[in-house]
């Protein structure tokens, strides 16, 4: 076997296969049909990035199909909202489709098996339909209008189409077999009746066809060679070729569908009725909300599109689901940001530093690199005055050799600055220091090749001058959840581990070069960690919202627990 067929998931080795076997490469067609009631999330992503990065492979098209069957749920905000997500994530789909396209062809389709004896008008409740499906464990019983005449049933499927009918008083089921192994294959029904204005064709119809029905119909319809669904439509496979059995074409493409396993993230939710749940119940402040799962929010919080396909790969494709670490994710995205962030000095708990011998009116341009891991981001300068901000935790009046920061007595280097040395501090009423004095050594800037600027201290500050800071409103996002898996648990509801520390807004201090930065655009906050620009940000007022710590300090959370 070559290193390239080694480094195959299993659902490429399908495909190749298929390929081997003669079916033509020119036919492969993928698709990812997302249905449109809700944003996409982290576990949607993984299914995005299998289509297209198949159709990436095999030089093959893909389609992105709404399955819009349900108007009860579905709206345009949601089929906007996707298309943004799948762009954003960098894919370009071969057509866009809709199931409800469909609606007339599937309809033609459904009066073809009443006219074959295969589908048949069911009059009973819901209840008595349930009641005589059956168990897994006891065949069902067949509905007393099984046997409904084909004209009778032609003339019934047409009044529920022209919204004769209130809802619920019909069904359109498949007759196939009461008493199969396989629940799904038990009289299923194909259609209902719902009197709502749907997105797409308002309220042109009064009848919605159910997903089993219109799911491979529509593959098939789109010619899509390989339909590729998550494992919990695996027991939906035998209704999915029986369907196709009743209308495909031997000459024509018959779709295949094969399932791969979910792969859920630890720390979070990512049913949409739950999300929905967070949303309806305020939780958070939207499907975009930074602490969502959504692939929006997760825009907004900072995350790039390619940390979230490297997370996709890495985690791959498997047929048992597991639990995925979010540290996974936010590794990936460190990594990204790494590469491309611009390094910015921010103080998020300021305490003011007076210089007091360097000159009261003197402002001094100082020169820092904008990122050390691209050379080719280049330089800027940073304005240096007599009075800085620094964290107030990188002070204290007495500390221990391992304390590194500034101490009363002690030095250290101001990041692309000079040498300080704490004098001396001033407290408040309450005894919290407000003001620490310093002197610095003028000959010890960075960058100047004296022999003072090449004296070695051990800690390293970041600063902002107090002059020229600008004060913004930084978001500090962590986990959702205090669980790593809260909706598993039999005894408690998800929402009992809702982490009451998920979101910190705080003011703080920013160099002034950031006075031009735009919606989403990512710096790291040197020494703190990596942010974004919010889009609630306007002129005069920034707001920034944190991406990830520079370090995951979840991991050291858990190894004290």
């Amino acid at each position: 076997m070559s290193e390239e067929n080694k480094a195959l998931n299993f659902i490429e080795h399908i495909v190749e296969e298929d390929l081997a076997a003669g079916f033509p490469k020119s036919q492969l067609r993928f698709r990812f049909p997302p249905e449109p009631n809700g944003y996409l999330h982290i576990g949607h992503a993984s299914s995005i990035c299998l289509n297209f990065g198949l159709g990436l492979r095999y030089s093959a098209p893909v389609n992105l199909r709404f399955d819009d069957t349900n108007p009860v749920k579905e709206e345009k905000e949601f089929v906007d909202a996707i298309k943004k997500d799948v762009s954003w994530l960098g894919f370009n789909w071969d057509q866009e489709c809709y199931a409800s396209d469909y609606f007339q062809q599937l309809y033609d389709w459904a009066v073809q098996l009443i006219k074959e004896g295969k589908a048949y008008v069911d009059s009973q409740s819901s209840e008595d339909m349930a009641f005589q499906k059956g168990t897994p464990t006891e065949p069902g019983t067949n509905s007393p209008y099984r046997d409904r005449s084909t004209e009778e049933n032609l003339e019934l499927f047409a009044g529920m189409k022209d919204g004769k009918y209130p809802e619920g008083s019909h069904v359109l089921r498949a007759k196939i077999d009461m008493s199969a192994s396989n629940m799904l294959m038990r009289d299923p029904i194909m259609y209902r009746i719902l009197h709502k204005a749907h997105h797409r064709t308002n309220t042109d119809w009064c009848i919605y066809p159910m997903y089993d029905w219109t799911h491979g119909e529509s593959d098939y319809i789109e010619q899509v060679s390989h339909s590729l669904c998550t494992l919990e439509f695996a027991p939906h496979r035998e209704l999915y070729d029986w369907f196709l059995d009743q209308v495909a074409d031997k000459k024509k493409i018959r779709p295949k569908q094969r399932e791969f396993a979910r792969r859920n993230l630890s720390h979070t939710v990512v049913s949409k009725r739950k999300l929905l749940q967070l949303v309806d119940q305020k939780i958070v402040k939207g499907w975009d909300d930074p602490r969502m799962p959504t692939i929006s929010g997760l825009r907004r919080r900072g995350y790039t599109s390619e940390a979230i396909r490297n997370f996709a790969d890495t985690i791959g494709i498997a047929k048992r689901e597991n639990l995925v670490d979010v540290s996974l994710l936010e590794f990936h995205v460190r990594e990204d940001l790494n590469k491309k962030a611009p390094r910015v000095m921010a103080v998020l708990d300021p305490v003011k530093v007076v210089i007091t011998n360097y000159p009261k009116e003197n402002t001094e341009w100082l020169q820092t690199e904008n990122n050390p891991e691209d050379e080719s981001a280049g330089h800027r300068e940073i304005p240096f005055s007599r009075e800085l901000y620094i964290e107030k935790g990188d002070f204290k009046e007495e500390a221990n050799r391992k304390f590194f920061r500034l101490k009363l007595g002690g030095e250290v280097r101001l990041k692309s600055g000079y040498i300080i040395k704490a004098e001396s501090c001033s407290k408040d009423a309450d005894g919290n220091i407000v003001e620490i004095q310093c002197t610095y050594d003028p000959k010890s800037k960075s960058g100047s090749g004296t022999e003072e600027s090449l004296r070695k201290v051990k800690g390293t500050l970041h600063w902002v001058s107090v002059p020229h800071a600008i004060e913004a409103e930084v978001r500090l996002y962590d986990r959702l959840f205090t669980d790593e898996s809260p909706d598993t648990h039999k005894d408690k509801e998800f929402m009992d581990f809702i982490n009451p520390d998920s979101l910190k807004v705080i003011s703080a201090y920013v160099e002034p070069s950031l006075s031009s930065a735009k919606t989403e655009d990512h710096f790291q906050f040197q020494r703190i960690g990596y942010f974004n620009v919010d889009p609630d940000s306007k002129p005069g007022n920034l707001v920034f919202n944190r991406t990830v710590p520079l370090r995951d300090s979840w991991a050291k959370i858990a190894q004290k627990q």
